[in-house]
Formats: structure tokens, sequence, C-alpha cells
């Protein structure tokens, strides 16, 4: 019976340590990867933020739409700089959420920073839930694309 018992553990043993072999990918380009700032899991940090209607209320149309023209200005310079790898806005929700970005650093403090050159955020036209996100390290790569694929803005 006591061999049939450490049989037995010695075999679910083998599954486990199997079970946690890591798996190589034979995709993988170690420039590209290090070119986006990946793990060895492809994953990387960066910091989500979540654009919520601010609490100035009392702009004039021409004043928000000065500052919605800065903020957008402001969008393109954080994609030039690759501390802007997505931004949008979102739909219709119960909620003051207006969009989201997704900023390419590890760090609060800095994304805070570079919220306060945004006008639309300064004049408190927009304001922010900032949080820690855990995502693809690919997640730039879409950027040269995105430039490619739209045929007309605003």
């Amino acid at each position: 019976m006591k061999k049939l018992l450490l049989s037995s553990f010695l075999l679910a043993l083998c599954f486990f340590v199997n079970a946690q072999e890591k798996k190589i990918n034979p995709n993988y380009d170690e420039a590209l990867a290090k070119k986006n700032g990946a793990e060895e899991n492809g994953m990387k940090m960066y910091v989500l933020v979540i654009l919520k209607t601010g609490t100035n209320t009392t702009a004039t149309k021409k004043e928000t739409d000065s500052l919605f023209k800065g903020h957008m200005d402001n969008i393109s310079r954080l994609v030039k700089l690759n501390k802007l790898v997505v931004a949008g806005p979102l739909g219709k929700n119960d909620k003051t959420y207006r969009g989201i970005f997704i900023l390419n650093t590890k760090s609060i403090d800095e994304a805070k920073a570079l919220l306060a050159t945004d006008p639309a955020f300064n004049s408190k036209l927009l304001d922010a839930e900032i949080m820690n996100w855990y995502g693809s390290a690919a997640l730039a790569e879409y950027l040269p694309a995105e430039d490619k694929i739209w045929k007309a803005r605003y």
C-alpha cells in the first residue's frame, strides 16, 4: 500500500513539474521585445487613465472648443513621445467616464505629470482615475499602422 501511495505521489509530482515548465515561443524576437520593454512573458506595466467629466461647468463653448483642441494636440504630442499608446472616447454610460488613455509609463507620478500638460485637465474640463495596468508589451506596435488607416479627422 505504501508503494502504491508513493508511486501515486511521484506520478502526481511529475505531472505538476511538467505543467510548470516554460513554453518557448518559436516566434520570439528579442530585439522587438527589448524595444517594447517586454518582460520574459511579453507583458509590461503601463498606467491606465480613465478620463471623466471634470468640475468645470462654467466654460463657454468657445473656451471648451479651444481647450479640447489643445487636448487633441497634446494627445498627438504624447504619441510622438511614445508616452501614449492607446486613447479613445467611451460610449455613453451612467458614470461620468469620457475616455481612456494607456500611458507608456510604470509610474503613476509620471502619468500625473503627463496629464498636467493637457489643457483640458488643467482647466478641470476633464478629470481622471489613474491606476497601474499590466498588458502586452506589443501594444505600441499598432501605432505605426494606426496612422495609415484613417482617411479624415476633425
